[in-house]
């Protein structure tokens, strides 16, 4: 028994020493495809958990047995085994996971691939921002797209305006075509659950824009939700609650400053001494009570605060030391909250998708607040072999009847007025005199009320059916449903409601618009070296409105029930208004691909539109663009063999705009060709002597033009793709011109004509551009990364011609300027005291402090002769830059700045002239002004003179703003397989954290009020 057992002890220890000899040390150096050593490469021994990392010289030792595998894995670069075999040393180059070229774009009616296409398309995954929670559409966008300008909206429902390449019109919408998930999309872009969108593209080129042909001279922003990827079930919770906060003060005066201020107003200007109104309780030196009271008798604080202009309850809150700091009422710290729940996933022949989302925020100003529910289903599914049948259905309810404290009082009240009445009911008049235009801020949100609900149902159906030879049909419906109610009561309880009995109205509108596509499909490749993708489009479209309004006053008993019981008024009223109009189009596009490298695409696309006069009912938009890959070409590839990959670009076609829109209310006005007809009604009285009133038509003031036709832009653009640095770096140039004809305008006619105006097509706009976009991979190791995005842009218009060879200086518009130049008076400084007598000889009572304008033909009138360019309210360039941030795998970190730069905007707070009611009942903003001790010469005095002429004054309002810092954690999948999740983060942001305006100092520069700053704390969960 004793030798068997030291037998087999020395058997198992021979076996060890025999596998010990096979295992041996092994080095080696990782580098990229230049031969550059890379750090932090995970190097592992397949199928086991040993491993190491390569240091900073990208060399590595690991022990390993015989006939092992290793695996190199590194951020941003593809995964590589190489096999150990018999050698100990091994040298291993990775290449670049260069996965972009690769990502689906969408070219409307379709997608391809990055590198096969021609237009100038720029893309943003929504994956790449949700961990700043963007809750709109414009927050995916703003910023992450070169060419796209995106306004900053500062209501409770978010938002923005949005301007592809500047602007091509004058009268017409500027705001791009919506498509989504392949169909045009005519509802709000709120009524969009950022939750649900996978990926945004936006077509800025006459090629990519084309097959949408009249709808797209403004670029089109084509978004695609989500749709089920994974075999199992995936179930997200995406939950966020935060605060929305004042993001940069624009303070009032308290009671002392309001005082100080006072007496400078009643100073300025005025032939009393100014000691008469200081406080007697601390006056100049030199100066005795004597002089001070100048004759008067009584109590010096009464007097003193009779000469300021206070009132009875201004004097006594002033004596009893009490105030109102209207700036904190009005201003509050609101609470927002996001909630999203979805379901998506893959079975068997069919993908789904839903989701649920409700929103509420509160804005910053008292009442302010807006939400909405949101829902999708996305649907798609093989009903058999050849066919394949789906929906995209969108459901959205939106609240938007808040009312809001008005903010904008502000300035009209006084800190020492009193906000309640002595019964606890809300003042009307903050002080005891008339107001002007004062009034309390609250008393609407108090005792109005207004329902304002927006129900939206928006979807897509479609099949897809495969034919022979490769031949693709599908049958797109999509249908959109729109309802609104908008009730208003303005309460006979409101003080400042005049109406005895109070006012009511309740407007009700459905609209519904349809549209079809069939569209045909066929795509081939032949000898590997030729590849063809042909699309037909045949359109229709139609889109009704009914909209009517009832209204009634002077309810009896009493208006208690509000908007619920509009007949027991006194006064009924009854108006309503129905639109409809119409579309077609036939469409034709070529894509051919040769040799993998030589791209073109040709498309031409007929519209027709009700709208348009009768002889002008269709247009055609043709467009052709080719792109060359050229570092696909054998001699490129040894010439250059430092570009990694290299795309040349060029294209040129015409896109139109339809989307006329009347300028009394913004909408879409379907009649703009046809002469208008007024329906009026007069007194009419018969014979018997009863009077009666009978319907008439008369003609309205517009003129009917059966030429009227769409604006068409004719664009080239040049576009160069590129990367170097084994992708190191990757960016595009882009270069555009385009030429918009034929712009719709309303035009003025002369009164012999028995019209005011007409639509027209009688101007020509040109618009030139340059666009850059770079990405950077800084760093790239396993437990830190770094990349940077920037993009640069800038847009040059000019008015080449308008309805008439002179500029039209009603409207602004200069040929051969810029649509937003600024001309006004050039503002030279202040006059000064010194320069009085220089000053009256322009004859126009203009006192020391007031604004001195250039007098350009020196003849001491002021005019439009004196009248310069001064710049323009367009920035003259827009740049913004991404940087991100990931640490150890588990955390997130990035911030984005965006800079408008060059613009100038109104800032007629420095003339310190608040117009007809002066400041003589009133307050202000804390704004500098001229006074004799501070000869400022940048700011005129109180009550300023207008120098006998209407101007305003202009001040650069440049900015860099920190729009979003986000950060976030992923739990590692350690913990979360735990308890049982698939993935779970926690982040949080900020937006609009930070701004810098280094000239412009008032309220926002890109708004002309609060702007709020968001924090979010939020929590994404999938099981």
């Amino acid at each position: 028994m004793g030798r068997k057992t030291t037998f087999l002890i020395i058997s198992l220890w021979l076996c060890c020493m025999q596998l010990v000899a096979q295992e041996r040390e092994v080095k080696g150096l990782v580098t990229d495809q230049q031969g550059i050593a890379l750090a932090g490469v995970s190097v592992k021994v397949k199928g086991t958990t040993k491993g190491v990392s390569t240091d900073v010289k990208g060399t590595f030792t690991i022990t390993v047995p015989l006939n092992a595998t290793l695996v190199f894995t590194s951020i941003g670069f593809i995964t590589k085994e190489q096999r150990v075999g018999s050698g100990r040393e091994i040298n291993v180059s990775m290449s670049d996971d260069n996965k972009q070229l690769d990502e689906v774009v969408v070219i409307g009616y379709g997608t391809a691939s990055k590198k096969d296409v021609t237009g100038a398309v720029s893309s943003v995954k929504a994956t790449q921002l949700e961990n700043e929670n963007p809750q709109n559409v414009t927050d995916i966008l703003r910023g992450n797209i070169p060419g796209l300008n995106v306004g900053l909206s500062t209501s409770a429902k978010g938002g923005g305006d949005l301007l592809v390449r500047g602007k091509t019109t004058l009268s017409a919408s500027t705001s791009p075509l919506i498509v989504l998930d392949g169909v045009i999309y005519s509802g709000q872009l709120s009524d969009i659950n950022p939750n649900d969108i996978e990926s945004v593209d936006v077509l800025k080129d006459a090629s990519s824009l084309a097959v949408f042909g009249a709808k797209a001279a403004t670029g089109v922003v084509a978004i695609t939700t989500k749709k089920g990827k994974s075999s199992t079930p995936t179930i997200t919770v995406n939950t966020n609650v935060g605060l929305a906060s004042l993001a940069r003060d624009q303070k009032v005066y308290d009671g002392p400053g309001f005082l100080r201020w006072r007496s400078d107003v009643m100073r300025s200007g005025a032939a009393t001494p100014g000691y008469l109104y200081d406080n007697p309780d601390n006056l100049p030196a030199g100066i005795t009570m004597e002089q001070w009271l100048n004759g008067q008798n009584g109590d010096p604080q009464d007097l003193w605060l009779n000469r300021l202009g206070l009132v009875a309850n201004e004097k006594k809150n002033f004596l009893e030391g009490r105030t109102v700091n209207w700036y904190d009422e009005i201003f509050r710290t609101g609470l927002r909250q996001d909630h999203t729940l979805s379901m998506s996933g893959r079975k068997d022949e069919i993908t789904y998708y839903m989701s649920l989302g409700y929103l509420k925020n509160e804005n910053l100003i008292e009442g302010g607040e807006f939400s909405t529910v949101r829902a999708r289903v996305n649907l798609e599914g093989k009903a058999a072999k050849f066919l394949t049948v789906g929906m995209n259905l969108q459901f959205a309810d939106r609240d938007e009847g808040s009312i809001e404290a008005a903010w904008d009082q502000l300035t009209a009240l006084s800190p020492y007025g009193d906000m309640y009445n002595a019964d606890g009911t809300l003042r009307r008049i903050p002080t005891d005199d008339n107001g002007l235009n004062a009034r309390n801020p609250f008393l609407n949100p108090t005792y109005n009320d207004r329902m304002d609900k927006q129900s939206t149902l928006f979807g897509s159906l479609y099949a897809k059916a495969t034919l022979p030879f490769g031949i693709t049909y599908q049958l797109n419906f999509s249908p959109g449903l729109d309802n609104y109610r908008t009730f208003n009561h303005l309460s006979s309880l409101n003080p400042n409601v005049t109406t005895p009995g109070g006012s009511v109205t309740r407007a009700n509108e459905t609209r519904y618009n349809w549209q079809v596509d069939n569209l045909l499909k066929w795509n081939k490749t032949f000898s590997k070296i030729h590849s063809v993708d042909v699309t037909l489009l045949a359109n229709a479209e139609k889109y009704q409105t009914w909209w009517t309004q009832g209204g009634n006053e002077g309810f009896v008993p009493n208006d208690q029930l509000g908007y619920h019981n509009l007949s027991s008024g006194i006064k009924p009223v009854v108006n309503s208004e129905d639109k409809i109009y119409t579309g077609d189009a036939l469409m034709a596009r070529l894509n051919y691909g040769l040799l993998q490298r030589y791209n073109f695409t040709m498309s031409v696309r007929r519209d027709g539109y009700s709208v348009f006069g009768s002889r002008n009912k269709r247009a055609m938009f043709p467009a052709a663009a080719f792109a060359w890959t050229f570092t696909e070409e054998p001699f490129m590839k040894s010439a250059l063999s430092w570009l990694g990959y290299g795309k040349l670009r060029l294209s040129y076609g015409i896109n139109g705009n339809r989307d006329l829109r009347n300028p009394d209310n913004n909408t879409v006005d379907p009649y703009a060709a046809l002469t208008q007809l007024n329906v009026g009604k007069y007194q009419l009285v018969n014979n018997s002597g009863s009077a009666s009133e009978v319907n008439t038509i008369i003609i309205n003031n517009r003129m009917g033009n059966d030429n009227l036709k769409w604006e068409q832009t004719k664009s080239f653009n040049a576009g160069l793709d590129f990367s170097v640095l084994n992708d190191r770096l990757s960016g595009t140039v882009e270069v555009y011109d385009k030429k918009t004809n034929d712009l719709l305008i309303r035009q003025t006619l002369s009164n012999v004509s028995g019209y005011v105006n007409v639509n027209s097509n009688l101007a020509r706009v040109t618009n030139k551009g340059f666009e850059f976009s770079l990405n950077s991979k800084n760093i790239r190791r396993e437990k830190l990364s770094w990349n940077t995005s920037l993009n640069l842009f800038l847009n040059r218009n000019t008015i080449d011609a308008l309805s008439t060879p002179n500029d039209d200086i009603g409207n602004g518009w200069f040929i051969g300027k810029d649509i937003d130049v600024i001309w006004d008076y050039k503002i030279l400084g202040v006059w000064q005291e010194n320069e009085v007598e220089e000053a009256n000889k322009f004859n126009k009572g203009i006192k020391a402090g007031d604004f001195k304008l250039l007098d350009a033909d020196g003849n001491y009138i002021y005019n439009d002769e004196d009248k310069q360019f001064l710049g323009y309210r367009s920035p003259r360039f827009i740049w913004a830059m991404r940087n991100e941030f990931n640490l150890f795998g588990s955390f997130d970190f990035s911030f984005q700045l965006l800079s408008n730069w060059g613009q100038k905007k109104e800032f007629n707070q420095a003339r310190n002239q608040p117009g007809s009611v002066g400041f003589g009942r009133t307050s202000s903003y804390v704004v500098p002004y001229w006074t004799p001790e501070n000869p400022l010469n940048d700011y005129a005095r109180l009550n300023s003179g207008l120098s006998g002429t209407s101007f305003n004054v202009f001040r650069d309002n440049s900015f860099i703003r920190l729009n979003t810092v986000s950060l976030a954690y992923s739990i590692p999948r350690s913990i979360s397989d735990r308890l049982r999740f698939k993935s779970a983060k926690i982040y949080m942001n900020i937006n609009n954290a930070a701004l810098y305006a280094p000239t412009w100092d008032y309220w926002d520069p890109q708004n002309n009020g609060p702007t709020p700053r968001y924090y979010t704390l939020g929590l994404n969960v999938s099981l």
